[in-house]
C-alpha cells in the first residue's frame, strides 16, 4: 500500500547511549561497552582511537573531575540557604579541598536543584508572584 509508514516500536535499548564520543571539539575517539555476565563485568570496544585535539593540561571544566560529592552538595544547599552568593560558595570549597576542580556553573546547578523541589510545578517568576501576593 502506497502512503503507509510502517512505526516499529523502539525498544528499552534503542534509548541506552553505548557510544559515548566527545562533546564539545567533535573528537572521532570512540567506545562501545557492554555488560558481560549479568553486569558483574564490562566488555569495551575501541571503535576509532584517533583524537583531533591534545590531551588537556589541567581537569579544570571537565564534567567528571569538576563534579561534587554528596557532602559538598549539602554544604552548597546550606549556604544557599542562608543567602551566600554562588562565587562565596565557590571559594568556600575550594578552600577546604585544593584538589576541586568544580566550576561556577556546577554551583549553579545543584542551587537550581535545591529550589526546584521548593518550587514545585511552578515557574521561577510563578514562585516570585506568589511570594509578593503572600500566598
Amino acid at each position: 500500500m502506497k502512503g503507509v509508514v510502517s512505526i516499529n516500536k523502539s525498544k528499552k535499548n534503542d534509548f541506552v547511549r553505548t557510544c559515548i564520543g566527545s562533546r564539545k571539539c567533535g573528537c572521532t575517539f570512540k567506545l562501545r561497552t557492554k555488560s558481560v555476565l549479568g553486569g558483574e563485568r564490562w566488555m569495551v570496544k575501541l571503535i576509532c582511537g584517533v583524537h583531533n585535539h591534545e590531551i588537556a593540561k589541567t581537569l579544570v571544566g571537565h564534567p567528571y573531575a569538576g563534579r561534587l560529592t554528596k557532602d559538598e552538595k549539602i554544604v552548597v544547599a546550606d549556604m544557599t540557604k542562608s543567602m551566600v552568593k554562588p562565587r562565596n560558595i565557590l571559594l568556600t570549597l575550594k578552600e577546604h579541598n585544593v584538589n576541586n576542580y568544580t566550576i561556577i556553573k556546577q554551583i549553579y546547578n545543584v542551587r537550581h536543584a535545591y529550589y526546584s523541589p521548593i518550587r514545585g510545578s511552578n515557574t521561577e517568576m510563578q514562585q516570585l508572584m506568589m511570594l509578593l501576593d503572600g500566598d
